[in-house]
């Protein structure tokens, strides 16, 4: 069912940010949240694009703490795949290896510099995602 109000409020925010990527805006317009009117489609729209997108596993580096989250700047760590789609219904998390276990955390806390370009540049679509302060819905 096309949700009138959630594409107005995606397409109202995309429009109202001055910084916008043009390239990256096509991506998520046209591949990432296409047809993807309400707010758990748009999550699994952004799943399914990292997961078919992200070369794991990939080393990763924390850029920002969170209090979710036990990392800490500049820590580096392992992403082993893709959380449970039902732990990424608000937000997209990966799972590292931890301390000879799997933790999930927040995507946005991690850069992957030696990752290769794909990868980045998915992580680099989901950090504009949440940067331009767009939301699921």
């Amino acid at each position: 069912m096309f949700n009138v109000g959630a594409a107005f409020r995606y397409r109202a925010a995309v429009m109202a940010n001055i910084e916008q990527d043009a390239e990256i805006e096509e991506r998520i317009t046209m591949q990432i949240v296409v047809d993807a009117y309400d707010p758990e489609e748009q999550a699994m729209g952004w799943y399914y694009y990292l997961q078919g997108t992200m070369q794991f596993p990939f080393t990763a580096s924390c850029i920002s703490k969170r209090r979710i989250s036990p990392l800490k700047d500049g820590q580096t760590v392992e992403v082993v795949g893709m959380a449970s789609e039902d732990e990424c219904e608000r937000e997209m998390f990966v799972e590292i290896d931890w301390e000879g276990d799997t933790l999930a955390v927040p995507l946005i806390q991690l850069e992957a510099p030696a990752a290769d370009e794909e990868t980045q540049q998915a992580i680099s679509d989901w950090h504009y995602w949440v940067n331009q302060g767009y939301e699921f819905g």
